[in-house]
């Protein structure tokens, strides 16, 4: 296979003609019409849900769930993914919020089968487990919450609460934090930047211009501190109220645990290894800030990069000529997946004023190349974003041939080919580069990507766990702040200088208002990644297969099982600490002039 040339992919937005032509397009009204068909065969089965039923017509109404998946999945991400492109769109906010109420309305009337199968006795269910073939795995993960289920009326109730309630409130996060717009002076003008924007100067050799960039994203968060902190709180009080208060699980961490299928002690094992191996990026703090020409790191200065005349812009294309490549030499496989993503128009790489701030990869259908958002600002941090997206999009594809009941990855493992391939992406500018300024220049952005993948994620975690527990207790905005710098001190010890700025960072952090508790699957898959890599440039080529199998499997299997044939034992601290040697080795290779 040969990757297209540079030039062959100009930055663009993305199309979601796939999904359908447009928002007013008859194909809409056909989908909706079509989930109404299936929601009526599902309701039309129910009297033949009985613990004896047969194990051919179970199996012929998994199926009819599977077509009411994909069509829930298409009414449901447009609208999504069209918000994310223009968060002030309010014809999109609309359309997003109408089918999200529709889908909602739908979900209830077929709730029935998802309460019948949870309780059903476990040698019926395991007799069942036989006919479902591909979509076993997701009903095994069903009635991992067997023990956690309210009736069917209460758990109707629930969901249109959420509709209406914590969804909405979220989105009214978005809505709020996508608008603000950043005053900055550098290059000796005055700007007005995105917060994507804005990032990129975090990096900027002048440490005036730094310690600027992050004053200003605060300051003007600032000014809505209070409204983004009552939604913090509000979102931790439904979370407590319903998962813990009505369902009974045994923690507000336990519950994103038993969705992933993970047991608390390996996340317990996980947090505490982190936070035993800080010293490691303590000891590179202190490296860069003498190298830095600086008594103490500042927490300003946290991603500067060494080689202070360093700030060229990377293009586009040659970013995505480089991404391509590097994938493409591993694997001619996984590198024709990433280049579907172009070719299908699924990428959105501008950056616009209301554009959704980060990046995201949106895997909605098996075989269907996902959709891939970035605000490229041609800073090469951006690159590296780029290959670890195309590395999620890259694991969908490779679990195209499962059911869209198991083709998402479990949570855990979701981060296993987007750090991976943000490795090779290094490993090959590393072996192209015989300059050893630039090849430090290389190590310290690996470096401190490791930071913010590994330790800052974690900490994240740790904070959320303390969060959650302080604000049922009645915790302020003020307390979650305080709480906030003392998991900065404890992170960073005497390694970093921080400022009081950095106070509210905990609100500037969309993942813990969307998905409680998600960070530590960035943790698990950056150490998950170095365990493999370390394996990789040991073995060479004889480990492809294993990687390519491990993201084959997608979600149709526990993580245990995959890990496990992969001859990973999650529960071993001693496997988590090997990613931090792996990390400590990049260190010595800086240290030793790169």
């Amino acid at each position: 296979m040969s990757i297209q040339s540079n030039g062959s992919y100009p930055q663009a937005r993305w199309s979601l003609k796939a999904i359908f032509p447009g928002p007013t397009d008859p194909a809409v009204d056909e989908a909706v019409a079509a989930l109404e068909e299936a929601v009526q065969r599902i309701e039309a089965a129910r009297p033949a849900l009985t613990p004896d039923i047969a194990g051919n017509d179970f199996y012929a109404l998994l199926k009819t769930i599977e077509e009411f998946t994909e069509l829930a999945h298409r009414l449901g991400s447009y609208g999504q993914l069209w918000f994310s492109e223009d968060t002030q769109n309010q014809d999109a906010l609309a359309f997003m919020g109408k089918m999200e109420q529709l889908l909602t309305e739908a979900y209830n009337r077929i709730l029935f089968f998802n309460l019948w199968w949870k309780g059903l006795d476990n040698q019926n269910a395991d007799r069942l487990l036989d006919f479902a073939g591909d979509m076993r795995y997701s009903l095994e993960q069903e009635r991992l919450f067997k023990d956690h289920t309210l009736s069917e009326a209460e758990e109707q109730v629930i969901n249109l609460k959420d509709v209406n309630g914590i969804n909405a409130i979220t989105t009214l996060y978005d809505m709020i934090t996508n608008k603000f717009v950043f005053d900055l002076e550098a290059d000796g003008e005055k700007k007005q930047l995105t917060r994507g924007e804005l990032m990129a100067y975090v990096r900027n050799p002048s440490p005036e211009i730094r310690a600027a960039a992050y004053q200003e994203l605060y300051r003007v968060y600032q000014q809505e501190d209070s409204v983004l902190a009552q939604i913090y709180i509000h979102r931790v009080r439904d979370w407590a109220s319903e998962k813990v208060n009505l369902r009974h699980i045994e923690s507000p961490i336990a519950v994103r645990n038993l969705s992933n299928d993970v047991p608390n002690s390996v996340i317990d094992t996980l947090l505490d290894v982190c936070a035993e191996q800080a010293p490691v990026f303590h000891r590179y703090f202190k490296l860069k800030a003498k190298w830095l020409g600086l008594p103490v790191l500042r927490r300003y200065d946290l991603y500067a990069p060494l080689n202070t005349t360093s700030g060229a812009k990377i293009p586009y294309e040659q970013a995505v000529s480089t991404v391509l490549d590097s994938l493409n030499a591993f694997s001619p496989e996984i590198g024709q997946h990433a280049k579907r993503v172009f070719d299908a128009g699924h990428i959105d790489s501008e950056v616009r004023p209301n554009k959704r701030s980060g990046a995201f990869c949106a895997s909605i259908l098996p075989d269907v190349p996902p959709w891939v958002l970035v605000n490229y600002t041609g800073e090469p941090r951006e690159v590296a974003t780029l290959a670890h997206e195309l590395g999620h999009a890259i694991h969908a594809l490779m679990a195209a041939n499962h059911s869209v009941l198991t083709f998402h990855s479990a949570l855990p493992l979701a981060e296993t080919a987007s750090v991976f391939s943000e490795m090779l992406l290094t490993d090959r500018l590393l072996a192209e580069e015989q300059n050893p300024e630039l090849r430090r220049d290389l190590l310290v952005e690996a470096i401190d990507d490791s930071y913010a993948t590994v330790l800052r994620q974690a900490y994240f975690v740790l904070f959320e766990r303390e969060a959650h527990r302080q604000i049922i207790n009645g915790a302020t905005m003020n307390d979650l702040n305080t709480l906030y710098m003392a998991n900065l001190q404890q992170q960073f010890g005497n390694a970093v200088d921080v400022s009081d700025d950095f106070q509210r960072e905990w609100i500037v952090i969309p993942h813990i208002y969307h998905t409680p508790f998600y960070c530590y699957a960035y943790s698990f898959g950056q150490l998950l990644a170095l365990s493999l890599y370390q394996q990789y440039k040991t073995e060479g080529d004889s480990f492809k297969p294993r990687l390519l199998k491990i993201l084959a499997y997608g979600g149709s299997a526990s993580p245990n099982h995959i890990l496990t044939e992969a001859g990973i034992n999650m529960a071993d601290p001693d496997f988590w600490r090997g990613g931090f040697n792996f990390i400590s080795g990049m260190i010595d290779q800086l240290e030793a002039g790169a």
